[in-house]
């Protein structure tokens, strides 16, 4: 571990505290009365921010970064913003020692001499609790539920969110041993929230939750000042009066010093996820460094063992993955592995292990000798009996009883070191200088062996496995092989960090560099894969490759340096690198190879690894490659393979040869060669005499292919007619192939042959030949789903969506159906055809009304019913505003657009649908109310089109009738005000409750073309009485009183005269009826008319108009109050017109022009 520094500073203050921003971007320190704000990245002074009157003790930044705390000798607490603004102060009744956030809540605990306040923005008030002592340090658990308090007093009180005490740990050396510094390990991964207490009796201790301690007291040998964790709690920062600040584990093992200082340190931490550390002292200086954890590491063969947590050594089995770790409980500071022995350097000892067995997998380790004497060494080697120390330029050998036994001075410094092997004791190592110069040394030899000079520095070394060759990578990152007898350069490679000579063949090596594995056999060109690490062992088909801290081993098939040995036709150098590790399919290419190259002795060893040991077969393949192929063939039948004759003759296209050497064999072997025979024919484009060996060979499904991809329709027609019905396969070919090729008569031939009806159905809907489709929809009606379906998206893909929505009904597809209207009626809308959208509407409700038979959707399907009937009559009269407003002439009479105006404005009382245009509709009531003589309307509307937003062309219009309204009277002519036929009351033109009477609340009906008010008033069946009795009832018509005739004829000479006898009862023509319209007066409620049998019987027929709605919904009943005045019901959409204008309005459309019905149709 190294410290390097970043940036320092000098404050002229004292640096007691200091607080990272969250994000690690920013530096809180408190200095004097002040708080400086740094950049971290270069230690620039952002901002001093100016608070507080007296010194500043401590800062607290929130968890979330939106606020920081700073305490004071001032007494007060101070909340900043990230925005470094104060934004809420608040005071104690004595100095400030500590403050710190609730990581999860973030509430703010402050701590003074006497007492400590917890505050959150959430609170008006702090809430205080008292201290028998001073607190001196504060710090939160991870979850944030409790807070651990330092006192003066040496007491740690653990208290909960509420401030009440719940651990109370007294520590031996009480008031003698305060406490100046706690804090909780903020690691996820501990089991147990973990206290880091350090106390001036020069004390480190741990302590649970629970109050026990972990472990004993850690001596420190000075006063500790801070105490602060890393981010994820692996270690411990510690600073105080020895002036530096120190490094250990979260076991409070020291491992090293960060930096030293020139005055006591009283705070330092570490930046949040990162490795720099920042230092404050009592001379005002601040220091920033970065900590740098090097690799301690050591790698022989297949075992690795590496450093973790500073202290402990992990050994890694590369090939099984078995990991050990050993507990060192002190700093590691070199690691060195060979065969059966691991050494571990501590900062008083070398320990050296043994395994327990001579196992290859076996991973226990034992103490086998201990070196206890302090050593300093750049690098460790260990032997079978020794270990190596490395000192710059000089080489040390020592016994494992610390004997030093020989030792070697070299010209240059030590780069590189490696133990090679050999007897034990007598070992040999491999060293490399920075001179360039690479030597050889053995363990129990004085003289070292100089292998060879180099003009450049040595990096990296690997010798060969039989040491004949030397790889060394320089400081170039140049690659350089050389032969150690000759000392001849063999070849180079740029690009390399590493590398790594095979341990099981000679001539391969590896070596790694800029982001590439680079794989080299003989002098061949390297193969490349991409990679990232460092290679630091080759065995087999295996690469190690150390890449960070994390060592892996990559499976690397050898094919590729395998074939550029066969490229070389060098078969037994290729048959050594299949033997490390190829594909099946690697290996018989390096037996053919092998037997082209007529190099049997490969072969036959590849033959042997695969279990082959059959010598008449290994000939029989040696002729085939000879040419001798009659030879071969006998062979061949000899060792019982008469099947690999056979490939051998079709593979050279002797069928004769095939045929005779089969003689009258199994038939089934004939077939076969007539198929490969035709195989043939349509390899060498041969198609027509290729179908006729397949349908002579009974391969039908071939024969199919071939003249379906060619589009001879013929030859399908002949094979789908000669085959069996129950051929399946081959004749769905067919029927294929024909739809492919446009004829889906043949197809539908071969579909009927075979009884697939469903496919028929598919053929004729692909075709679109509907009328077939809806015959055999006729005779089989499980396929109505999928003809219907089909259809309607062609339909709707066609533009005929009425007829679409039409056949998803029928289909039964009621949701497509509805979609299929909902996007009609947008559409329609949209492009402003609302006399469209009403038709849509109305559609759409009576299909909700048929889906609510279906009791589970009841409820929704009647609510969206009479929700899309409401639309239907808005845009129905709608329709006739917007022609009048967009089209040039009119088309209505005034009263009727005066009327639908008046009808749309009592129908918009809340949401106004999309399309519809309340100043349109005030326009045309305005304009209408003008020239109609209701001129107080005409001026309320003028005033209401005011606060709407008007276009353009409407402008000039609407503030000329504004104008010129108001010379006109302040009243509405008499004669357009409506009459309820119910109260005969007179009502407003404009009506707050709507389309209601304001005195009974009747309901008024309307005609569906002039929008006049009819004379009809609904009624409702007394309780009991069925519809069916109800019109019994009616059609009855019971006789009524004669009318008698009141005027009496009186005859003088001179003159005849007409009285009205008054004595006569006007009352007798009473109508039971009209006796139930009365209501009882002043009621706000609707109070229905409801009838009993007797006055069902008294109604004429012709007088009652009922509306048969379809269930689940109830009939209508209205009665005419005027029978002389004839109305017509559309017997399809049950709106009610004056009979006059219905006839002309049918006479105009054909049809109902509400619901389009045509009058041919019968009503439903």
């Amino acid at each position: 571990m190294r410290a390097v520094l970043t940036w320092r500073d000098k404050a002229e203050q004292c640096i007691y505290d200091l607080a990272f921003k969250p994000d690690g971007t920013q530096l809180i320190l408190a200095a004097g009365n002040r708080l400086l704000v740094y950049d971290t990245s270069d230690g620039t002074l952002l901002q001093p921010l100016k608070g507080h009157k007296d010194t500043v003790y401590c800062v607290a930044y929130a968890k979330d970064g939106k606020r920081f705390a700073s305490g004071s000798a001032d007494k007060s607490v101070i909340i900043w913003t990230s925005k470094l603004e104060g934004i809420l102060k608040y005071t104690h009744n004595d100095s400030i020692q500590c403050v710190s956030y609730n990581p999860v809540t973030h509430q703010l605990a402050s701590c003074s001499s006497s007492d400590f306040g917890l505050w959150s923005p959430e609170q008006k008030s702090v809430s205080k609790h008292k201290s028998n002592s001073k607190i001196t340090c504060c710090s939160w658990t991870n979850d944030g539920q409790y807070l651990a308090l330092g006192m003066f007093n040496g007491i740690i009180s653990i208290r909960n969110k509420n401030g009440e005490e719940k651990v109370k740990i007294e520590r031996p050396g009480g008031s003698l041993s305060p406490i100046w510094s706690i804090c909780w390990n903020p690691s996820r991964e501990e089991h147990n929230d973990i206290l880091a207490v350090a106390d001036w009796g020069q004390k480190l201790s741990f302590y649970q939750l629970s109050g026990k301690q972990i472990g004993k007291d850690r001596s420190l040998n000075f006063d500790p000042c801070c105490l602060s964790y890393f981010t994820k709690g692996e270690y411990i920062l510690l600073g105080g009066s020895d002036k530096q600040v120190s490094l250990f584990t979260k076991d409070g093992v020291r491992l090293g010093t960060v930096g030293e200082q020139n005055s006591w340190v009283w705070t330092c931490k570490v930046k949040p996820d990162s490795n720099y550390v920042v230092v404050g002292c009592q001379d005002g200086t601040i220091s920033f460094y970065q900590l740098i954890f090097s690799t301690v590491h050591g790698l022989y063969k297949d075992r690795y063992a590496y450093r973790d947590s500073m202290t402990d050594v992990i050994v890694q089995h590369l090939i099984t993955e078995q990991k050990v770790r050993i507990k060192c409980k002190e700093l590691v500071k070199k690691i060195a592995i060979y065969k059966n022995r691991l050494a571990i350097q501590l900062p008083e000892k070398i320990l050296i292990y043994e395994l327990y067995s001579d196992d290859s997998s076996d991973m226990h380790y034992r103490v086998k000798e201990k070196i206890v004497k302090k050593f300093e060494c750049n690098l460790l080697v260990v032997c079978a009996d020794h270990i190596i120390l490395c000192q710059e330029k000089r080489l040390q050998c020592l016994s494992f009883s610390g004997v030093k036994e020989r030792e070697w001075q070299m010209e240059s410094l030590i780069r590189y070191i490696k133990v090679i092997g050999g007897p034990p004791g007598r070992e040999g190592l491999l060293v490399g200088l920075k001179n360039g110069q690479i030597l050889k040394i053995f363990v129990d030899n004085l003289f070292a062996i100089v292998l060879l000079k180099q003009a450049t520095a040595v990096r990296c070394l690997d010798m060969s496995a039989s040491r004949n060759k030397l790889a060394v990578v320089d400081e170039n990152d140049t690659c350089l092989v050389y032969d150690i007898h000759t000392k001849e350069l063999l070849f180079q490679e740029p690009n390399a960090n590493s590398v790594a000579w095979n341990t099981q063949c000679e001539d391969m090596l590896c070596f790694s560099g800029g982001g590439y594995l680079n794989i080299k056999a003989s002098t061949f060109p390297v193969h490349q894969q991409k990679l990232q690490g460092f290679v630091v062992g080759y065995n087999g088909s295996k690469i190690f490759c150390l890449h960070v801290f994390s060592m892996s081993a990559v499976e690397v098939p050898q094919s590729a340096p395998m074939y550029q040995y066969l490229d070389r036709k060098m078969f037994k150098e290729a048959y050594q690198i299949a033997c490390l590790g190829v594909t099946d399919t690697d290996w018989r290419e390096l037996a053919m190879e092998a037997l082209e190259g007529l190099e049997f002795e490969t072969a036959k060893k590849e033959r042997k690894k695969r279990g082959e040991t059959n010598n008449d077969l290994f000939l029989a393949d040696v002729f085939s490659y000879q040419g001798k192929f009659h030879e071969a063939a006998k062979l061949y039948k000899r060792s019982g393979h008469e099947n690999l004759a056979l490939d051998m003759y079709t593979d050279l296209r002797m069928f004769e040869y095939a045929k005779d050497f089969l003689g009258s064999g199994d038939p089934k072997e004939t077939k076969m060669l007539i198929t490969k025979q035709a195989d043939w024919a349509r390899n060498i484009n041969e198609p027509k005499a290729a179908v006729e060996m397949y349908i002579s060979a009974g391969e039908h499904v071939k024969a199919i292919e071939i003249s379906g991809d060619h589009g001879w329709v013929d030859t399908l027609i002949d094979i789908a007619r000669k085959l069996d019905k129950a051929e399946r396969e081959p004749l769905l070919m067919c029927a294929y192939y024909f739809k492919k090729l446009d004829n889906p008569g043949y197809a539908a031939e071969t579909y009927l042959k075979i009884g697939d009806l469903k496919s028929l159905v598919q053929l004729h809907v692909e075709t679109q030949r509907w009328d077939e489709a809806f015959a055999l929809g006729e005779k089989h009606p499980e396929f109505k789903d999928d003809i219907y379906v089909p259809y309607a998206q062609w339909l709707a893909e066609n533009d005929r969506f009425e007829e679409a929505q039409k056949a998803f009904h029928k289909a039964g597809r009621q949701q497509e159906a509805v979609r299929v209207l909902e996007q009609l009626t947008h559409n329609a809308v949209v492009e402003s055809r609302f006399n469209d959208a009403a038709y849509y509407y109305w559609m759409l409700s009576m299909q909700c009304l048929d889906i609510a038979q279906d009791p589970a959707q009841k409820d929704a399907m009647l609510d969206k019913f009479r929700h899309f009937q409401h639309l239907a009559e808005l845009y129905h009269g709608y329709h006739a505003i917007q022609r009048y407003t967009e089209e040039p002439f009119s088309f209505h009479l005034p009263e009727t657009l005066f009327n639908i105006s008046r009808f749309l404005l009592h129908s918009l009382t809340k949401d106004t649908p999309l399309g519809i245009s309340k100043v349109n509709t005030l326009f045309t009531l305005a304009k209408q109310s003008k020239a109609l003589g209701a001129y107080k309307l005409a001026r309320h509307a003028y005033d209401k089109l005011q606060g709407l937003q008007i276009p353009a062309r409407f402008q000039k219009s609407i503030e000329l009738g504004s104008l010129t309204i108001r010379s006109k009277p302040f009243h509405d002519s008499e004669e357009l005000v409506p009459l309820c036929y119910r109260c005969s009351t007179n009502n407003p033109l404009l009506n707050n409750l709507g389309n209601v009477c304001i005195n009974c609340r009747q309901p008024f009906v309307f005609s569906a073309s002039s929008y006049e008010v009819l004379h009809l008033v609904e009624f409702y069946l007394e309780e009991g009485i069925t519809d069916e009795e109800a019109i019994s009832l009616i059609d009855l018509e019971a006789p009524r009183h004669k009318r008698e005739n009141k005027w009496q004829e009186i005859t003088s000479n001179n003159s005849q005269t007409l009285r009205l006898d008054e004595t006569v009862d006007s009352m007798g023509d009473d109508d039971p009826f009209t006796a139930k319209l009365s209501f009882e007066q002043g009621s706000s409620e609707f109070v229905p008319v409801v009838v009993s049998r007797s006055v069902l019987r008294s109604m004429s027929r012709r007088d009652v108009l009922i509306k048969r709605w379809p269930p689940p919904l109830q009939w209508q009943y209205f009665r005419s109050l005027l029978p002389d005045a004839s109305i017509t019901m559309c017997p399809s959409c049950f709106q009610m017109f004056h009979s006059e204008d219905y006839e002309l309005l049918v006479l105009q459309h054909t049809c109902c022009p509400y619901c389009r019905r045509r009058i041919e149709e019968p009503s439903p």
